[in-house]
C-alpha cells in the first residue's frame, strides 16, 4: 500500500506545481494579493490546476509508456516500469481532474472553470497530436505557461497588462525551447552513438530529431532577448507612483519619481543568463522546475527576485 502510494505521488509530480505559482502573477501585479476575497480564490485556483496538471501527466504517461520505456530517464517513471498499474493510474485521473473541475466551477468561478477545461483539450491536443509537429510541440507547451497566468486573472477577478501577457509569453517560449534543446542534449549523452540515438532515443520524441540545433538556439536567443526587454517595459509601467514624503527627503534629485520596479531588472537578466548556461552548459533544462531546485544561484535569484518584487509593490505604497 505504501510502495503504490508512493508511485502515484510520483507520477503526480508534485514539484511540478511550481509552474502553478504563476497563477498568483496577476493579483500580486495588480496589488490586491492580500485583499481577502483575492487570497483566497486564487489559492483554491492554486489547488485546482494542481490537481489537474497531476491528472493530466497521469494520462500523458498512460498514452506515453511505450516510448517512455525507449527513453534513458523516462523509463523509470512507475507506468512505464510496470510499478504503478495503467487502470489504477486512470482511475486515479479521472479522480483528480473531476475534483479539479468541481473545485473550479463552484469555489472559484465560470470563466476560471472554462479555463481548466481549455488546460484540458490544450493537454489533450498535444498528447495526441501536436507533440509530433516540430515547432508546434514547443507552441503548445508555451501556450499552457500562458494560460495559467490569465487563469489567476480570472480566479481573482484582476486585470493582466497587456506587458505582463507578453512578457508571460516570451519567458515561456525561452522554457519551451530551452526544455527541447536540452532533451537533445540528455539524449545524446546518453546515446552510445548516432545510430542508437536514431533508432531508440529519438523515437521517444520524434520531433526532436527534426530540429536543427541552430533553430533551437535562434529560437532560443530570440525568446530571452524578447523577456528582458518586455519585462523591462512592464515594471516601467507598473512602479509604484508614490513614495512617502520622508523618504523623498533623502533621495536625491533624479530619484524623486523613482521607477522602484526596475530594481528588479538586474536580477531578471543574470536569471535568463544563468538559465542559458543550464542549457548550454549543463545540459538540465529538461525540467524547469527540476532547474529552479537543483540550481542554487538560479534559485536563490527567483527567491530575492520574489521577495524583492513583494517589498517594492505592497510595503514602498504604504511607507
Amino acid at each position: 500500500m505504501v510502495y503504490t502510494f508512493y508511485q502515484l505521488i510520483r507520477t503526480a509530480r508534485p514539484r511540478q506545481w511550481l509552474k502553478n505559482l504563476s497563477l498568483f502573477a496577476a493579483p500580486i501585479f495588480a496589488g490586491r494579493l492580500f485583499e481577502p476575497d483575492t487570497l483566497a480564490l486564487t489559492s483554491k485556483a492554486f489547488i485546482a490546476f494542481c490537481l489537474l496538471s497531476s491528472g493530466s501527466y497521469f494520462i500523458n504517461d498512460i498514452i506515453d509508456a511505450k516510448k517512455d520505456r525507449l527513453h534513458p530517464i523516462k523509463k523509470n517513471r512507475p507506468i512505464a516500469s510496470g510499478r504503478l498499474s495503467p487502470l489504477l493510474a486512470s482511475i486515479i485521473a479521472g479522480i483528480l481532474i473531476a475534483a479539479s473541475l468541481i473545485i473550479g466551477f463552484k469555489a472559484v468561478g465560470t470563466y476560471f472553470g472554462l479555463s481548466l477545461i481549455v488546460y484540458i483539450i490544450l493537454q489533450a491536443s498535444y498528447s495526441l497530436y501536436f507533440r509530433n509537429v516540430i515547432i508546434m510541440d514547443s507552441l503548445v507547451v508555451a501556450t499552457g505557461f500562458v494560460l495559467r497566468v490569465f487563469a489567476g486573472g480570472l480566479a481573482s477577478y484582476a486585470s493582466i497588462s497587456s506587458w505582463l501577457a507578453l512578457t508571460t509569453i516570451g519567458i515561456s517560449l525561452l522554457l519551451a525551447f530551452g526544455k527541447r534543446r536540452s532533451e537533445k542534449t540528455i539524449l545524446s549523452k546518453y546515446s552510445l552513438d548516432q545510430g542508437e540515438m536514431e533508432k531508440g532515443g529519438m523515437e521517444t520524441r520524434k520531433t526532436l530529431r527534426h530540429y536543427p540545433d541552430n533553430l533551437l538556439d535562434s529560437m532560443i536567443s530570440m525568446a530571452a532577448t524578447y523577456t528582458i526587454i518586455t519585462y523591462s517595459l512592464f515594471v516601467f509601467q507598473i512602479s509604484p507612483r508614490g513614495t512617502n514624503d520622508a523618504l523623498l527627503k533623502i533621495l536625491p534629485s533624479i530619484l524623486k519619481s523613482p521607477k522602484w520596479m526596475m530594481l528588479t531588472i538586474p536580477l531578471v537578466i543574470y536569471g535568463i543568463a544563468r538559465y542559458l548556461y543550464v542549457i548550454y552548459e549543463k545540459g538540465e533544462a529538461e525540467s524547469p522546475e527540476r532547474v529552479l531546485l537543483s540550481d542554487k544561484p538560479l534559485l536563490f535569484t527567483v527567491t530575492f527576485w520574489g521577495i524583492l518584487t513583494m517589498l517594492i509593490l505592497f510595503l514602498i505604497p504604504d511607507l
